[in-house]
């Protein structure tokens, strides 16, 4: 049951894009209207922020990326400075990414991401086998010519606490936050009017932000709007070791798709997609239990030998947003229902991002435009024309 019949911005999705987006909106001195969050399951269970690595990189190959990550790592250890004194200082724990190139197209690809890295300040160094030998001598190399490492605000970061406080402030600044799901949008011409609840219920809207994770499709949908994002399952592996390895392990990408981090003093945290990357149902986290050991298990062996003796001690699904066009954002109004506002598609980047999307949707909402960084490159826009956002460092 909502406290009003109408509201100046409706939230569809309460997880972390739209929690940063009613954080921001709410913290505007220039808002002065009402913010409804709806949200289907405020228990979080299956939500891509509660199952996310929670971890965030500087290394990508294009600017803007590199820009929001950077806002991000500044925004998640200072949170004081954003949300009062009570409010934890959260520390980064950069254990850095390492990318592996073994033939010369990828050695031109790491050193062309590292050239646009350096240009805004990221300190990203390219290793040769010698060097990453010397520092991570658990390693495999074979097959490996070259080598990227950043070790500054590049790797853990407590993400679900970063969430807790986004929420916990929206509200405190004024956001409604309701269990609800929308089941239906109103739309006249090149506006959605109203929402309409599972609950039976119905609210006009100013403005609508489809923030709604693996069902931001079908919330498209109901406006006319046809999205490029479907869920698609991840599989997540906490294992332990009898003994740690000698340093902490950089998140390690294998060609095959395969990545592994540290997470605690001997244990470490391996993800994997399915051999089939299909579509799936957003209610689906079944597991499948022979990945493990026809591709995480040999590969993570194959790369680190001392991972030949693991035990899995836990092991899960989580679910991608993912843009089937360029595994980017979509953000932005739509060009066709001005007041219908996209925030979909983060395809595994989402938790790190939010800080900066959240406050670009929010300045987006208020002033009409992009204030602090331009994030002009993820609109609709080139969905409709088929325009891939091009990103060369996609996990």
């Amino acid at each position: 049951m909502t406290q009003h019949n109408s509201y100046d911005v409706v939230i569809i999705g309460g997880a972390i894009m739209g929690s940063s987006t009613a954080f921001w909106l709410t913290r505007d001195p220039d808002f002065k209207g009402r913010v409804l969050v709806v949200e289907r399951d405020p228990t979080y269970e299956f939500a891509a922020t509660s199952l996310s690595h929670s971890s965030i990189r500087q290394q990508y190959s294009n600017e803007v990326n590199i820009r929001v990550s950077q806002f991000g790592a500044d925004f998640i250890q200072n949170l004081p400075r954003w949300m009062g004194d009570e409010a934890p200082r959260l520390p980064i724990r950069s254990f850095g990414y390492m990318y592996f190139a073994g033939t010369p197209e990828g050695e031109a690809t790491l050193r062309a991401n590292h050239a646009v890295q350096a240009r805004c300040g990221t300190p990203t160094r390219l290793l040769t086998p010698d060097q990453i030998a010397a520092d991570y001598p658990f390693y495999n190399l074979e097959g490996v010519t070259l080598g990227s490492l950043n070790t500054r605000d590049e790797g853990y970061f407590e993400g679900i606490t970063v969430f807790d406080w986004f929420r916990k402030m929206a509200r405190r600044q004024g956001a409604e936050y309701i269990r609800d799901e929308v089941v239906g949008l109103t739309r006249e011409g090149g506006r959605v009017t109203e929402v309409m609840l599972a609950s039976g219920g119905k609210v006009a809207c100013g403005a609508v932000v489809n923030a709604a994770g693996t069902r931001g499709a079908k919330v498209a949908a109901m406006a006319g709007i046809t999205l490029p994002v479907e869920p698609r399952k991840r599989y997540a592996y906490l294992i332990q070791t009898e003994k740690p390895l000698m340093r902490d392990l950089p998140l390690t990408i294998d060609p095959s798709g395969v990545h592994v981090r540290q997470d605690g003093v001997n244990t470490y945290l391996a993800g994997a997609q399915g051999a089939e990357d299909l579509a799936a149902d957003p209610t689906d986290f079944s597991m499948d239990h022979g990945l493990w050991m026809d591709l995480v298990w040999p590969t993570l062996a194959t790369r680190i030998p001392a991972f030949e003796a693991v035990k899995v001690v836990r092991e899960w699904v989580g679910q991608y947003d993912y843009n089937t066009l360029d595994q980017n954002a979509i953000l932005g109004a739509h060009p066709e229902v001005a007041n219908f506002h996209l925030m979909n598609g983060f395809s595994g980047h989402g938790l790190q991002q939010s800080p900066a999307m959240g406050r670009g949707m929010a300045e987006l909402l208020v002033h009409g435009e992009y204030r602090t960084l331009d994030l002009s490159a993820f609109a609709f826009t080139r969905i409709a024309e088929g325009r891939p956002f091009v990103e060369g460092a996609i996990i």
